[in-house]
C-alpha cells in the first residue's frame, strides 16, 4: 500500500489551502483552569460570540477579535448570590452605584432581590430597571403582599383578604417573579399563622417557584430554631412547592451546637423526597435592625409609630425593658451588637452605654427612637458556621445590606477563608454551590455553567489573591483577585478594573403554559 501523498496534496495542506476557515469569535478567554460545572475541571479555554458562549474547551481553534490569557487562573461561570438587598444600589442615580462594584469585584453576576418578605407585588415595575452592572431576578414578597391587604395588625385575614393576596402572588409570579418570599421573623408577616403563609406559597408553587424564607425564627426567641425549620418544611408539604432556607444559621447563645441537628432534619425531608436548599453567607454577624433584634415581637404591632407609643406607656415600660433585656441577653450582650449605619456607625452599644452614662436598654431605646439603625449582631459560632457550609445543599450568598462586609467580601471571604484556609470544602464544591446549584435552584436558565449556548456570565481570578479585603470597620472595601468579568458577553471588570459597561439584565421567569390567565 502506497502511503505517500501526492506532492500538491502536501503542499496544500503546507499552505493551510482549501482547509475550513476557523471559526471567528468576539472574546477568547485562554488557557485557564476551567470549571465547567458539568464535569470535572480541566486546562482550557472559552469562547464567547455575544452575548453567549460559543464554545469550551482544551486549545480551542478559533479566531478571536480579543484574547484574554488566563494562565494559572481559574475560569468559571460568574457567580450567582441568592439572597441581596440590592435594590437601593440598582436605582441609584449615580452610574457607577449602579454597576454594583462590590458584587463584581468578587466575581458576581447575577443578583436576587426581594428576600425576606420585602419585595413588591408589582413584577412590571420591579423588573424594569436598566443600565445597571450585573444580571438580577426578584421575589414576590410575603410582607408587600400583607401590608397592601391587611396593614400592620397582628390578626388572621378573612377568606375575602387571604382570597386578595393569593391573587397579588399569582400576579407576580405569572409577571415575571422567581419565587415567594417570606420574613416570618419580622412583622406584620411575623402575626401570620403557617396555614396562611402556605397558601400563598402554593401560588409560587403552582407557576414553578419556590419558598424563599427567612425562617420564623433562627434563635430562641419564639418558637426556636428547630420548630421554625420544622414550619418551612411544612409550608413546603402543604403548599407543594420547594423550600429555600434563607441565610440558614443557629443565632444566638441559646441554640450554639445546633447546626448538626437543624442538617439532620433537613436531611431527613430531602430522603423523603422535599425539595429543600438553603444559602449562607460566611461571617459569625448577622445584621438587622436594632428594634428587630431587640425589641419583643407582641410590642411592634401596628409598625413603629405604635412601637414609639409603648416606650412612652408606663404600664408597658417593665415588660417591654424585661422583653429587649432577655433578647439582648440571647444575642451575647452589648458588646455583641455593632452599628453599622447613621451616626453612630461604628460602634458597639457598650461603647454608647458608656458614653451616655446609663443602661444597655434605655441606650437601645434611645438609638431606636432617634432612627432604628442596622446593627451587626455577633452571635454565630464558627462551628455552626463550618457544618452548615459542608452541605452539598447550601449554596453562597451575602444577605448583602449596606455597612456590613459581607455586601463587599462574601463569596471571596468563603474561598479565601474555608477553600484555601481551612479546606472546609473543596475548590468545585465552592464553584458549583457558587453558580450551579444557585441557578437550578433558581429556574435561571442557560445561566451557572459553562456550556455552548449559555449566557457569557464569566469570572476569572486568581487562585493566589482572591480575598476579602472588607472589614467590620471598613466594610465598603472590595475584594481582591477578580481579574476579568464578563456579563452577558460583556466585559465589566478588565485587567483587574471596572470597565464601566453596564451589560446586566433584568431576569423574569417564565411560569409553565396554562398556569396564568
Amino acid at each position: 500500500m502506497n502511503l505517500t501523498r501526492p506532492p500538491l496534496l502536501l503542499l496544500a495542506l503546507a499552505l493551510g489551502l482549501g482547509a475550513a476557515p476557523l471559526p471567528q469569535v468576539d472574546l477568547l478567554i485562554r488557557g485557564g483552569t476551567v470549571y465547567p460545572g458539568a464535569e470535572m475541571p480541566y486546562r482550557g479555554d472559552v469562547a464567547v460570540t455575544g452575548d453567549r458562549i460559543h464554545s469550551v474547551g482544551p486549545a480551542l481553534a478559533v479566531r478571536a477579535r480579543r484574547a484574554i490569557v488566563a494562565k494559572g487562573m481559574i475560569v468559571a461561570a460568574g457567580f450567582i448570590d441568592p439572597h441581596t438587598h440590592a435594590e437601593s444600589q440598582l436605582d441609584s442615580s449615580e452610574a457607577e452605584t449602579r454597576l454594583l462594584p462590590g458584587f463584581l469585584m468578587q466575581g458576581v453576576t447575577t443578583a436576587v432581590i426581594g428576600n425576606d418578605g420585602d419585595g413588591p407585588f408589582d413584577m412590571a415595575a420591579e423588573l424594569g430597571r436598566t443600565r445597571i452592572g450585573v444580571n438580577y431576578a426578584a421575589h414576590v414578597g410575603f410582607g408587600a403582599v400583607r401590608k397592601a391587604v391587611i396593614g400592620e395588625a397582628d390578626r388572621a385575614p378573612t377568606a375575602a383578604e387571604l382570597a386578595r393576596m393569593r391573587a397579588l402572588v399569582a400576579k407576580a409570579m405569572c409577571g415575571g417573579a422567581i419565587g415567594f418570599s417570606s420574613g416570618l421573623f419580622y412583622a406584620p408577616q411575623s402575626f401570620a399563622r403557617t396555614e396562611e403563609v402556605a397558601a400563598l406559597a402554593a401560588e409560587s408553587g403552582k407557576r414553578d417557584g419556590f419558598y424563599d424564607t427567612h425562617i420564623r425564627d433562627e434563635s430562641s426567641y419564639g418558637i426556636g430554631l428547630a420548630a421554625a425549620i420544622d414550619e418551612a418544611l411544612a409550608i413546603g408539604r402543604v403548599g407543594e412547592v420547594p423550600v429555600h432556607i434563607a441565610h440558614i444559621k443557629a443565632l444566638g447563645v441559646d441554640v450554639h451546637g445546633q447546626a448538626p441537628a437543624i442538617v439532620a432534619k433537613i436531611e431527613a425531608a430531602r430522603r423523603a423526597g422535599q425539595r429543600v436548599t438553603a444559602d449562607q453567607y460566611p461571617w459569625s454577624a448577622s445584621a438587622t435592625t436594632l428594634a428587630a433584634a431587640l425589641v419583643p415581637g407582641w410590642a411592634q404591632d401596628g409598625g413603629n409609630t405604635a412601637l414609639l407609643r409603648r416606650f412612652d406607656d408606663p404600664a408597658l415600660g417593665e415588660r417591654l425593658r424585661a422583653g429587649m433585656a432577655e433578647n439582648l441577653r440571647k444575642r451575647g450582650g452589648p458588646a455583641s451588637l455593632l452599628v453599622i449605619a447613621g451616626e453612630l456607625s461604628g460602634r458597639r452599644l457598650d461603647a454608647i452605654v458608656k458614653a451616655r452614662g446609663t443602661d444597655p436598654i434605655s441606650a437601645a431605646i434611645e438609638v431606636i427612637r432617634a432612627g432604628d439603625p442596622h446593627v451587626a449582631s455577633f452571635s454565630q459560632s464558627d462551628a455552626d458556621i463550618a457544618a452548615f457550609l459542608r452541605q452539598p445543599w447550601v449554596m453562597t450568598g451575602s444577605d448583602a445590606v449596606a455597612g456590613h462586609p459581607r455586601a463587599n467580601g462574601s463569596f471571596a471571604r468563603k474561598y479565601a477563608r474555608y477553600v484555601r484556609g481551612a479546606r472546609t470544602i473543596s475548590l468545585r464544591e465552592f464553584i458549583d454551590r457558587s453558580t450551579a446549584l444557585t441557578a437550578d435552584t433558581l429556574g435561571l436558565r442557560d445561566r451557572g455553567r459553562l456550556a455552548p449556548g449559555a449566557f457569557a456570565d464569566i469570572v476569572v481570578f486568581d487562585p493566589r489573591r482572591y480575598a476579602e479585603r472588607a472589614t467590620y470597620d471598613k466594610p465598603a472595601r472590595l475584594a481582591r483577585g477578580v481579574k476579568t468579568v464578563v456579563v452577558n458577553g460583556v466585559l465589566a471588570v478588565d485587567k483587574g478594573k471596572l470597565t464601566g459597561a453596564a451589560a446586566g439584565r433584568a431576569l423574569a421567569k417564565t411560569p409553565p403554559a396554562g398556569t396564568c390567565p
